[in-house]
């Protein structure tokens, strides 16, 4: 049989994920690998260096998939930023539960360090950038390097919720994953109930009026 002269990137994450999911373990070399799906090895380097590249790319996947399925939906455009995230986490939820036994295979023997697991790397830099953009409203501290420090201690914040849901996921042995659903609601909100800059900013302008009052008894 004639090998293919052309392959693309979403066939070898399909292969690939079909690989480990047939046999539980990573492809011994991509020679074998390439053998096995009928076409040349130098044709996998066009799309990757690496097994391991491949894995991050099935996560950067996951994440590029929910937010097109998102991108389609017109309630998603006018929801508030806590409803889209809520929404990017069902949806993301829902593309980890259709690939399960893959990503458990890739996830289990890291699920208590996965905070610096590098397949993860891609997906973390795509949800911080997301995360950056959702509009997220955060206290005006009228200082540039101080809006950057509070901007970079949101997004590793939502990263570490996200990788938190993931490792409670995992272990998550309820019918249809419906404690995973509940720990969503509730960590989100809670989340955002913290964020809630109003009654911050009461205090804030609270304070403000005492002083400036106080001054003015004196």
């Amino acid at each position: 049989m004639a090998k293919k002269k052309t392959i693309t990137r979403d066939q070898i994450i399909t292969y690939y994920m079909h690989h480990v999911l047939e046999h539980d373990e990573n492809p011994k070399s991509v020679y074998t690998f390439s053998k096995a799906n009928n076409f040349e090895e130098a044709l996998f380097y066009k799309h990757f260096a690496s097994f391991e590249a491949i894995e991050k790319g099935i996560f950067e996947a996951f994440f590029s998939n929910s937010m097109s399925l998102l991108d389609k939906s017109d309630d998603y455009k006018i929801f508030d930023a806590r409803n889209k995230l809520l929404g990017f986490y069902y949806t993301f939820f829902e593309n980890l539960t259709a690939n399960r036994s893959y990503v458990i295979h890739v996830l289990n023997k890291h699920k208590n360090s996965l905070k610096g697991l590098k397949v993860l790397s891609g997906l973390k830099e795509h949800f911080t950038a997301y995360i950056n953009n959702l509009g997220i409203q955060t206290l005006d501290l009228k200082q540039e390097k101080l809006e950057k420090i509070q901007d970079r201690a949101l997004r590793e914040s939502a990263w570490l919720q996200l990788l938190l849901t993931i490792k409670f996921w995992i272990d998550d042995t309820s019918p249809s994953f419906e404690k995973t659903d509940i720990f969503i609601e509730k960590s989100v909100n809670t989340s955002f109930d913290v964020l809630d800059t109003a009654p911050i900013k009461s205090v804030i302008d609270l304070g403000k009026f005492l002083f400036k009052e106080k001054i003015n008894m004196n």
